[in-house]
This record gives C-alpha cells, sequence and structure tokens, in this order.
C-alpha cells in the first residue's frame, strides 16, 4: 500500500516516534498531538477499517493499547483517558488503515465533545429490546466471525 502513510511509516520510508513495537503490531506517537501524550495503535498488515481485522488482531491492538494506556497514566497521571477509533469517512477516518488513538485526558481539555448539542435522550425500550434482537440474530448466525 505505496499510498497509506502508515505502510510507509512501517515500511521505514517515513518517520515516526515509535513507542512500541511488536511482530503484529506498532504503537507511535500521533503527529498531531491534539493532547500531549497521543498515541496511535496500528497494526502492522494493512487492514482499512475494524471490519478488515481477525477477531485475533482485533484482540492484541486492544492488549497493547492497555499497555500503552497504563505506560500514559505511569508517565502523565491523566485525569482520564479515552480510546478512539473510526470506521470511513462517516465515521471520520482519515487515514484509510486501521488506527485506535489512546488520548490521555485533562478536564476542560475540550477534546472530543461527542454530544455538542447535549446528551440524546434515551431511545424507547421498545426500539432498544428490537435492535438488540436483530443484532443478537446476527451474531448466531456468525457475523462475529
Amino acid at each position: 500500500m505505496a499510498a497509506c502513510v502508515f505502510c510507509q511509516i512501517l515500511a521505514g520510508h517515513a518517520p515516526a516516534s515509535v513507542v512500541w513495537e511488536g511482530a503484529h503490531v506498532v504503537a507511535l506517537m500521533g503527529l498531531r498531538q491534539a493532547v500531549p501524550g497521543h498515541v496511535l495503535v496500528i497494526p502492522r498488515l494493512h487492514a482499512e477499517t475494524l471490519y478488515d481485522l481477525d477477531e485475533d488482531a482485533a484482540a492484541h491492538l486492544m492488549r497493547v493499547a492497555h499497555r500503552i494506556a497504563l505506560a500514559l497514566r505511569g508517565t502523565l497521571d491523566p485525569d482520564g483517558l479515552n480510546l478512539w477509533q473510526s470506521n470511513s469517512e462517516a465515521g471520520g477516518q482519515e487515514v484509510p488503515h486501521f488506527h485506535l488513538h489512546v488520548h490521555p485526558r485533562r478536564m476542560g481539555d475540550g477534546l472530543l465533545d461527542v454530544y455538542p448539542a447535549g446528551a440524546p435522550v434515551p431511545a424507547p425500550r421498545e426500539q432498544l429490546d428490537a435492535l438488540a434482537l436483530t443484532l443478537r440474530q446476527q451474531l448466531e448466525q456468525g457475523a462475529h466471525s
């Protein structure tokens, strides 16, 4: 994937500040530090979105993100932490290579204002139950594999 900036970094053709390296996953400092300590966790194998990862790869990425979160807590002592991952243009994905953002947070830092118009009202129980049933049926049909 010559056009993929993360693939170029992994191939050694572009610079990065590496935090952690393993056989399948690399963690590096986010180039744009929205908050100090912003780390990206990426698979070595090119996978555009979460949907393109197998379950083991996704689990391994989360294990590495957990290690990074603990290191950030030990180093920066943040007030909180966000894990952020976007898929496709509608989800806000900017680089077409799966990556998990690990953001140490400070009170009042203004990052990720998830509900700019305020928190949504709770959905009707019937709507939630119907969607839960549909998802359970999909999982039973093997959508998780």
